[in-house]
């Protein structure tokens, strides 16, 4: 597979560093990058993250594209579609790269309606709490799940296409509903950023903020390092994954309070037992 013209909507961690993998392996052949902020697009094209630099979307910026990657927060969606629909070449690809599976799908369907079959969401398990094109790095793919999330009137080729893409980056492709998916990864990604978020607010909000930060170590780094990832990214995508996220939260409300109860009842045996169950999970877990 190789593509002519890939064009980048949102030029950050995740389509750049695609970008950048792409070109090293000779599979694309000039990269075009949208993006709003004319800034982030200058230093895109200083690393030759991108070949030709475009603030909107038009008939110039989408020209003979062969696919179009949109890589910017889950909301926007809708628009970007929205925008692209007069000018998207006939044969032309268009995948996504966001966290929420169903909202992606559904943008497809209502705003590209005439282009769906060629449309394919994908998800990257890949990332940090870094942003913009000077994030973009080689090899951030390598040997990291990425999953395809096919709908029913999906064009095998375009499929296809987006799998190979994702496969010569070396991505490790699975295959889920969308339905499915996003109550995966708001169990496993998003209800742990709200967490951290919430961890670290609350640590603002004391009247000692200052020094408890002083003395923070390296517990507190790793706990909290997705706390320092995009707040506008991850508002979206909670939003958009706001009814599953609204029961885990319940559910993880429930866990504490059982701590609170296994403190206040000074339960060493409880709390052992506790810990010992959430310890062996996470040293059996492979990342």
């Amino acid at each position: 597979m190789r593509m002519h013209r890939l064009v980048l909507i949102g030029v950050g961690l995740i389509g750049g560093s695609l970008a950048l993998d792409l070109k090293r392996a000779g599979l694309v052949g000039k990269v075009a990058g949208i993006d709003i902020d004319a800034d982030n697009l200058t230093r895109a094209l200083e690393r030759r993250v991108i070949d030709y630099a475009y603030t909107q979307i038009d008939v110039q910026s989408v020209a003979d594209a062969d696919m179009v990657l949109i890589a910017t927060p889950v909301n926007t969606l809708p628009l970007i579609c929205r925008q692209l629909a007069p000018y998207l070449p006939e044969r032309c690809i268009v995948t996504d790269v966001g966290s929420t599976k169903q909202l992606a799908l559904q943008a497809f369907a209502s705003e590209l309606p005439n282009h769906y079959l060629r449309c394919v969401a994908s998800h990257p398990i890949a990332g940090s709490d870094r942003h913009g094109a000077l994030a973009a790095q080689f090899g951030l793919f390598a040997q990291k799940k990425c999953i395809i999330c096919a709908h029913e009137h999906q064009d095998e080729t375009a499929l296809q296409s987006v799998v190979t893409m994702w496969q010569a980056v070396q991505a490790q492709i699975y295959y889920l509903d969308a339905v499915r998916h996003d109550a995966i990864f708001a169990a496993v990604s998003h209800l742990p950023h709200m967490l951290a978020y919430a961890y670290v607010h609350q640590l603002a909000e004391a009247a000692n903020a200052d020094e408890l930060l002083q003395f923070a170590g390296s517990g507190f780094r790793d706990f909290t390092r997705i706390a320092a990832s995009h707040p506008h990214i991850w508002t979206d995508i909670c939003l958009a994954n706001r009814k599953v996220l609204a029961d885990l939260l319940q559910q993880q409300q429930q866990e504490l309070v059982y701590l609170q109860q296994c403190l206040e009842q000074g339960d060493a045996q409880k709390l052992t037992a506790f810990f010992v169950k959430a310890q062996k999970i996470r040293e059996d877990w492979q990342n």
